[in-house]
Formats: structure tokens, C-alpha cells, sequence
């Protein structure tokens, strides 16, 4: 199954190729950030933002508590794991 699971922006690594690391449940992956920024919303007004990333991009912004409650619900049924093995093994890549 393919879904986005959320992470928070903890950095922008690149703001001329839209890339940043995020953080999900402890793991970090650098993910391009295009789908997520606009003139009203930089890449530097990113950082700590929670985005939905899939595929190793942040498809959309959202907020902190459906965020938890998103990862909440995918670690009850499981999903979680499959999802952040994929992320640690994109990581060493």
C-alpha cells in the first residue's frame, strides 16, 4: 500500500533544489519540498512545518495534531513499519 505518512521539517538542506530533512517517528530523509511552497510560504518558513511525504516528497502541510493522530492510527494497524523500513533503507541510499 502506498500512502503519505507524516513528518515534521526539521531543516532545509537545499533551498535552490527544494529540498529539506524530516523527521518521522525518529527517522530522518532528505524530501523536496516543491509541492509545499509558494511566494506566501518560502522554503525557510518551512522548518517545523508537518507535511504528508510520499515517495520522497512533501505532498501538503498539515497541522501537528492530525499529524499524531495520523501516525497514531497507522501504528495501531501496522503500517507504520513497512513505511519507515522503506524510509531507513531510501536514508543509506
Amino acid at each position: 500500500m502506498c500512502l503519505g505518512i507524516p513528518g515534521q521539517i526539521t531543516e532545509i538542506t537545499s533551498e535552490e533544489m527544494l529540498m529539506a530533512r524530516v523527521t518521522v517517528a525518529g527517522v530522518s530523509r532528505e524530501v523536496n519540498i516543491a509541492c509545499i511552497v509558494d511566494d506566501a510560504h518560502p522554503p525557510a518558513s518551512c522548518v517545523g512545518d508537518w507535511v504528508l511525504v510520499h515517495v520522497g516528497f512533501a505532498m501538503s502541510r498539515i497541522d501537528e495534531e492530525e499529524a499524531r493522530r495520523t501516525l497514531d492510527i497507522l501504528e495501531q494497524l501496522g503500517e507504520v513499519q513497512e513505511e519507515l523500513s522503506a524510509m531507513r533503507q531510501g536514508a543509506g541510499a
